[in-house]
């Protein structure tokens, strides 16, 4: 992934086998934690499609290594 990398984020939990992007449902790769304390699970194909919004809208992006 390009610019996305692995992060170790205050707060955040471990990825689950069984998160799966809201997208298409595919295993998650990266988690958006939003402002508001929701977040968004991404595969690596649809985060790398939306990489620019989910910057501009994330407070911060984790990814599995």
């Amino acid at each position: 992934m390009s610019a996305i990398e692995s992060a170790s984020l205050t707060g955040t939990r471990p990825f689950e086998v069984s998160e799966r992007c809201d997208r298409c449902g595919a295993r998650a790769k990266v988690r958006a934690v939003l402002a508001n304390g929701g977040e968004l699970l991404f595969c690596g194909h649809h985060a790398r499609a939306h990489e620019g919004r989910l910057r501009q809208a994330a407070v911060a992006l984790q990814s599995v290594s």
